[in-house]
């Protein structure tokens, strides 16, 4: 690592202003991807601002009919939690099929989408369930949070403090995991919800996105035979050593329909 100034404010404004004043800070959540890269010398923040130390930003808790989790909440604890359990099992499932023990006791879920890897699990997760980002300065939909590879809508000295989930009337994710990382190769977040029906996909894209065709087959007939011949193109997905854009177009589909199965189930 390159020398840096370690934070560990107390208050979302404490950790605002030491960011806005250093010369190149970043925010640190559960250091799943910071620490390694800077281990590697691939980034050089002239300050570290750890947000491990704000319990305000933590926990979970039902909000205005849905549920509401704090930006420091772990993986760990978002499986494991009892409201998320009962109101959305999708959602608990989800966490616990990130990672390893290690990752989903450290990472978290506001580290985890300010981050925005195109592989990430819970963008499907928000984008999907049409959850609501809260920052210190303005509130953001899932649908206008994920702009790019590794790009979110958040601006500088934007801090995320939790995230509001409504309860859908059933959902379920699936994916086809990389069996080193369990990233998702593909996967895919499926909802019923007050809205309409909504299919978020995930790690076949630069970025987390809506199957608009397969929302609208699934909004008259919620059902695998609905979707079965829609055909997904390849145009601008991911390619790489794990899996083609071919591969990951046929895995859309595949990973759509077990999700289906599971929210009917």
């Amino acid at each position: 690592m390159y020398n840096f100034t370690y934070h560990r404010p107390s208050s979302v404004e404490e950790a605002a202003n030491t960011l806005s004043s250093s010369d190149d800070g970043k925010l640190m959540a559960g250091g799943m991807t910071l620490l390694p890269t800077m281990k590697q010398r691939l980034a050089s923040p002239s300050d570290l601002i750890d947000l491990g130390g704000i319990d305000a930003i933590a926990g979970i808790c039902e909000d205005s009919g849905g549920i509401a989790i704090g930006a420091m909440t772990t993986h760990a604890e978002v499986a494991s939690n009892d409201i998320v359990k009962a109101k959305i099992p999708a959602l608990a499932a989800l966490a616990e099929g990130i990672g390893d023990p290690q990752v989903r006791n450290c990472g978290t879920l506001g580290g985890s989408i300010a981050n925005a890897d195109p592989a990430a699990d819970y963008p499907a997760a928000l984008v999907g369930l049409g959850a609501t980002v809260r920052t210190n300065q303005r509130e953001i939909s899932a649908d206008d949070f994920f702009v790019g590879l590794f790009e979110t809508a958040l601006e500088s000295g934007e801090i995320i403090i939790s995230v509001v989930f409504p309860v859908p009337q059933a959902a379920a994710y699936a994916k086809f995991p990389n069996p080193a990382s369990r990233y998702a190769v593909v996967g895919a977040f499926v909802a019923r919800t007050d809205g309409g029906v909504r299919v978020a996909i995930t790690g076949a894209g630069p970025s987390v996105f809506r199957a608009s065709d397969m929302e609208s087959a699934l909004s008259g007939d919620f059902s695998t035979g609905a979707i079965e011949g829609i055909a997904v193109s390849s145009d601008g997905l991911n390619g790489d050593i794990h899996a083609s854009a071919d591969y990951r177009a046929h895995l859309v589909s595949v990973m759509a329909k077990r999700a289906v199965t599971a929210a009917q189930g």
